[in-house]
């Protein structure tokens, strides 16, 4: 299974925009980023999940329309940024199909290294606005980095 780990494109100061909607650069990072994912990264991704939050639902559309998952772009819960990530580590176990979660930091970052290393509190990864990371778990459920792809690398 590969898991796709995404923290929301950049998006306006809560004092500009209470709903935090993305902003243009934003916007045109994460096209370039999903534009690249679609092309070059052979992504099968069954569906895209995302928090509800504003940015982060933008930036699930924006993916989706890319890589037109089968099972479409859904909200769901646990990944707001202050939520357990042992909510997802506890439903990945179950999951057989490529999945994308599109959501905040901390969260994202815990959730990576929960999967990784067995401990939400060590930081292994640098996410990114609008970045990939991608998460492959073997056939002995143990989980590995497969990529990173970040906004100014495309």
């Amino acid at each position: 299974m590969k898991l796709y780990l995404v923290q929301h494109a950049e998006a306006k100061p809560e004092a500009e925009d209470s709903e935090r909607h993305l902003t243009d650069s934003g916007t045109a990072a994460l096209c370039r980023v999903a534009g690249y994912a679609s092309q070059y990264a052979n992504l099968k991704i069954g569906q895209i999940l995302h928090s509800g939050k504003t940015r982060a639902r933008q930036t699930a559309s924006i993916l989706g329309s890319y890589l037109n998952p089968p099972e479409g772009v859904a909200q769901t819960d646990g990944l707001n940024p202050n939520d357990d990530p042992a909510i997802w580590a506890k439903r990945l176990a179950s999951q057989a199909d490529d999945l994308m979660l599109v959501g905040h930091l901390p969260n994202l970052s815990r959730l990576a290294s929960l999967l990784l290393c067995g401990d939400a509190n060590v930081k292994l990864i640098e996410f990114q606005m609008g970045g990939i990371v991608c998460l492959k778990r073997d056939a002995d459920s143990h989980w590995a980095v497969g990529w990173m792809l970040a906004p100014e690398v495309v």
